[in-house]
């Protein structure tokens, strides 16, 4: 699975004219998955969001986690995070995961993210139209990807 992180003081997810989620200071989580993705994957990928050090502390340096400024996350599934670009003009997402296949992961990483970090984690809805608002802050953006891990 690949994530993309983005560090802000505020994000919300608006679907239809209604927000569907919303949090202040904390993480903006961009989720894309593929076939072979296993529980592992995202309970790595999980941990690595909820401790990653990427928040200031007293003396202005990154040392603290999402966890630490008792922030929040919010979390959007995005397939485009697989698009492949290496042929023509015209991305092709067939490293992505299907609906029938990402679905489900999608669900249980939100529920993995939301035992991690102790919370409720609002959502976008999979396969939706959202409109995604953020604050980045620094700006701070970070990706990670469960398959480069050593």
């Amino acid at each position: 699975m690949r994530v993309v992180l983005q560090r802000v003081t505020q994000a919300s997810v608006t679907i239809e004219g209604n927000v569907n989620g919303q949090i202040g200071q904390g993480l903006l989580v961009l989720a894309g998955f593929t076939p072979t993705d296993t529980p592992e994957d995202l309970a790595w990928t999980a941990r690595k969001i909820v401790q990653l050090r990427i928040f200031n502390d007293a003396e202005d340096k990154m040392n603290l986690s999402v966890q630490d400024v008792q922030g929040g996350l919010l979390l959007i599934s995005q397939f485009t995070l697989y698009a492949n670009t290496k042929k023509g003009n015209r991305p092709s997402y067939i490293n992505a995961a299907p609906p029938a296949v990402a679905i489900p992961l999608y669900g249980q990483f939100h529920q993995t993210l939301e035992k991690e970090l102790g919370k409720p984690v609002p959502t976008g809805i999979f396969g939706a139209d959202m409109k995604v608002s953020l604050l980045n802050d620094g700006p701070v953006t970070i990706t990670i990807d469960s398959q480069n891990r050593e």
